[in-house]
């Protein structure tokens, strides 16, 4: 640098003194070497997270977050079975070729929910070379659902399949090449960024969640799971010419009614001592989950005091002989069994006369999410129930379910073999016992008919531990909990886990539901 300012100086000097004592001067000053600073270092163990995940963008997700588990099993269980998978016969192409790299899953996350199903979130990625009309790279971490849980293989009956994150240029890259005939080809490649961008927006637009893909697994009719849709109000009126059991040529009536496919206790009237032409004029109601198939059984039977009561007669009444909301008079011969053609059942057994009406439940107009706890609730200006739904909502009968799934964290100080008592109202129901385990799982349901919503009632759960024989502290209360239902009234359902009190670590899973007619 100092040999080009003089020589700078020197041609100036031909051209003039004062020009090139200026412009060496110049070249001395700004040509001198600059000091270059050296990189700051730091240890690994210094960087923030942001910094290691910018050095290490490619890491897999089951080490930078512990919720996802290492899932190397799967992918050898992929890579095994892929090139048995290249090949496959579709309608759109004669050969279609999934190329010879198969997807990766690296990490996989399953979440733990309230609801009667099974989420998971795999981690997918795959820059395979299939021989297809385009090539392209995917990223996508997708949200898999599979509901309902049910007792037949393969334990749930459908598949729900959404992202979770909108589909960008770093989780979705598409590289079009064309190999379809001349004219497919020639249209196609004026627009080679067009369609990528077309197929990214019509994935977010069908599959960004809370959109999804449905794909049923099983039949509805194998795993269906009745649930209540109505309530049958019953009033059995009157009897007419039973016949004569006891001595005194007398009968002690009474009747017994429920509905099929049921496994809860029958109904029954009251006794009328001595009297063939009996009348009740009384009410029932019976929880309805199939008016199409499900039909009303009636049994008149004479009491004894000693020995098995005698019956008397019995009918059938199929609900789909129902109109909703309509009151319906049936005066029924009774017979004495269900086989009405027996030739040899000539015998006058008397009728009975009874009135059904069949309240089919309205459709809820709130609607809770139950994933997890309560996590939100979406009203649109068009969902949003307006003044009069509400106070119908808020009134009028209904029916109160409560499922208690499980319980966990329950521990005796003698002994653990846990079951659930719920009362409400009186009423008293249990659910079975399991012995030996601080983790119950019931998942029984129990149903509660109220002429009035349950504004200002409570619900008590007790968690109770029993053993076997008689003596001292052969029962004991591992936890309770008080429930205020004006919450379920107003939400319709809540399903979440509670904190028992008085014990030091136990929860209980209650799912709650109110339903109006």
């Amino acid at each position: 640098m100092a040999f080009l300012s003089t020589l700078t100086g020197i041609i100036g000097f031909g051209m003039g003194v004062p020009f090139g004592l200026l412009l060496g001067f110049y070249f001395f000053i700004y040509s001198k070497p600059k000091i270059v600073q050296e990189p700051i270092t730091r240890r690994v163990s210094q960087l923030d997270n942001t910094a290691l995940l910018n050095l290490l963008h490619d890491i897999p997700l089951w080490v930078k977050c512990p919720d996802y588990e290492r899932v190397d099993w799967l992918n050898k269980i992929i890579a095994d079975m892929w090139p048995y998978l290249n090949k496959i016969k579709t309608i759109a192409f004669e050969n279609l070729s999934l190329g010879t790299i198969p997807p990766d899953i690296y990490g996989f996350k399953i979440c733990e929910t309230n609801e009667n199903e099974l989420v998971l979130e795999p981690a997918v990625r795959w820059a395979g070379n299939p021989n297809i009309v385009v090539d392209m790279q995917i990223l996508v971490a997708p949200r898999v659902t599979l509901k309902p849980l049910v007792p037949t293989i393969p334990c749930f009956a459908n598949a729900s399949v959404s992202l979770l994150k909108r589909v960008t240029r770093d989780r979705l890259r598409i590289e079009c090449s064309w190999r379809g005939s001349y004219v497919y080809t020639r249209s196609l490649s004026y627009y080679p960024g067009a369609v990528p961008r077309t197929i990214k927006m019509q994935i977010a637009s069908l599959y960004l969640w809370p959109q999804s893909l449905e794909i049923p697994i099983l039949d509805p009719s194998t795993v269906a799971i009745n649930k209540p849709v109505g309530i049958l109000h019953v009033k059995v009126v009157r009897a007419h010419k039973l016949l004569k059991m006891d001595f005194l040529g007398t009968s002690d009536p009474y009747v017994k009614l429920n509905l099929t496919g049921e496994n809860l206790p029958a109904k029954k009237t009251s006794i009328k001592k001595r009297n063939l032409n009996p009348v009740w004029n009384e009410k029932f109601k019976l929880v309805v989950k199939d008016p199409e198939s499900q039909v009303l059984q009636l049994e008149v039977f004479d009491w004894d005091k000693v020995g098995t009561h005698d019956r008397l007669g019995m009918q059938f009444v199929p609900l789909k002989l129902l109109t909703a909301n309509e009151t319906k008079e049936f005066k029924l011969d009774l017979l004495k069994h269900t086989f009405i053609a027996d030739p040899y059942d000539k015998k006058p057994r008397g009728n009975i006369v009874i009135e059904l009406t069949y309240a089919p439940f309205r459709e809820e107009s709130i609607k809770v999410d139950g994933i997890g706890d309560i996590l939100s609730r979406k009203e649109s200006s068009q969902d949003r129930p307006s003044e009069n739904s509400s106070h119908e909502v808020l009134s009028g009968a209904g029916l109160l379910s409560v499922t208690v799934q499980g319980a966990e964290d329950v521990e005796g100080l003698r002994h653990n073999n846990p079951y659930a008592v719920i009362r409400f109202r009186g009423d008293k129901k249990k659910t079975k016992k399991i012995k030996k385990t601080r983790h119950p799982l019931w998942n029984e349901e129990f149903q509660f008919m109220l002429e009035e919503p349950p504004l200002n009632d409570t619900i008590r759960i007790q968690v109770m531990s029993r053993r076997k024989g008689i003596g001292f502290h052969s029962k004991e209360c591992l936890g309770k909990l008080d429930i205020n239902l004006t919450d379920v009234v107003h939400n319709g359902r809540i399903n979440t886990k509670y904190h028992l009190m008085n014990s030091k670590n136990g929860k209980i899973h209650v799912d709650i539901k109110w339903t109006t007619v």
